[in-house]
């Protein structure tokens, strides 16, 4: 791993170093697959947001049509955030960023997710390999979460 993506990891929470440490043990065409695996992991709307898909966020800095909505339980930095997305099949890139922010933030606490750096779309190393458009896009989910978990856990 580089230097930088090793300074980055050590600041992100520990499942999203681990999907950090993994993109970077790949070259450049086998981060994308690994991408591409991730999209088709991202784990399905629950029925309450499936029948009512107005109560999700969309993410307009995204070049495909993604939505996002936040639960908390607790409050305050302490209380475990869950994070959901609809993404479509057809927008890969998309459904890989928003799986890999659930696998990396969804059970954690509000705190850890509220101190993830806004760089972590840079620690994974894919810059080579997608577009600073879709970086973005990735960068704006991060936001998106953060902000509706600020105001969910009272913070």
């Amino acid at each position: 791993m580089t230097a930088t993506g090793t300074d980055s990891a050590a600041a992100l929470p520990e499942g999203f170093a681990e999907i950090a440490e993994d993109f970077h043990a790949l070259g450049g065409r086998d981060r994308l697959q690994l991408l591409l695996e991730f999209s088709n992991s991202l784990p399905e709307l629950p029925e309450r947001y499936a029948e009512h898909p107005e109560l999700l966020e969309p993410v307009p800095e995204c070049q495909s049509p993604i939505f996002l909505i936040t639960e908390v339980e607790g409050q305050g930095r302490d209380a475990t955030a869950h994070l959901f997305f609809s993404a479509p099949k057809e927008a890969p890139t998309t459904r890989g960023f928003a799986s890999i922010l659930a696998e990396a933030l969804d059970g954690r606490s509000v705190g850890e997710v509220l101190d993830t750096p806004e760089t972590v779309t840079n620690s994974l190393g894919l810059a080579e390999v997608v577009s600073p458009l879709r970086l973005n896009g990735m960068a704006g989910m991060l936001a998106r979460i953060k902000r509706q978990l600020s105001e969910k856990a009272g913070l």
